[in-house]
């Protein structure tokens, strides 16, 4: 039986004359790497800019169910608001900048003594707006939200792709939706 060997010569190289790959073929190799990184950046961004609005979206109807069941099992009529400074509500239709749950037993529209929760918000990432009817939320024990329905509206600043809303209906059944072409278009237009 005969056994094959292959024999390196002095200077590292096999006898057959196989060397490492030359600097044209790496060359070409980063060329074919950078255009693929290049084809696949706009798809991701577009991803993790969807990613960044659907976690908003969850984190919005999280918090309004949690402020919900505050006010059931404490009783007392608990307020969902806008804030800038992060202690009190602000009156204004923008979101992005943080949000706040406290009690409201006086009913002015700020929280009563400590707060229950506060948020920063996602100001410079994200436009979040509410109806101009209405800035705030306000859950009754019995679990509703009087006043007229609340729609959030989640987007990036100047797109009208990946818009979505929260619902949050007089009775304080809280819900996530695609936003309309119409609230797409709104929410885009806010910088």
């Amino acid at each position: 039986m005969s056994k094959h060997r292959h024999f390196c010569w002095r200077d590292g190289k096999n006898r057959h004359g196989q060397r490492g790959a030359t600097l044209i073929e790496q060359i070409m190799v980063l060329v074919i790497i950078a255009s693929l990184v290049g084809m696949a950046t706009p798809p991701l961004r577009r991803m993790l800019t969807r990613n960044q609005v659907q976690a908003a979206q969850i984190d919005f109807i999280a918090a309004l169910q949690y402020a919900r069941e505050t006010a059931i099992t404490s009783g007392k009529q608990t307020l969902f608001c806008p804030t800038i400074d992060g202690a009190h509500c602000s009156d204004t239709i923008r979101w992005d900048s943080g949000w706040l749950l406290a009690h409201d037993a006086n009913l002015d529209n700020q929280p009563d003594d400590a707060l229950i929760y506060s948020s920063r918000g996602y100001a410079g990432k994200l436009a979040i707006l509410s109806s101009t009817g209405r800035r705030f939320v306000r859950f009754h024990a019995d679990g509703s939200a009087s006043g007229s329905n609340l729609t959030l509206l989640f987007c990036t600043p100047a797109s009208t792709e990946n818009v979505l809303s929260v619902v949050i209906a007089n009775s304080g059944r809280v819900r996530g939706t695609p936003a309309t072409p119409t609230q797409a278009a709104s929410c885009a237009q806010m910088h």
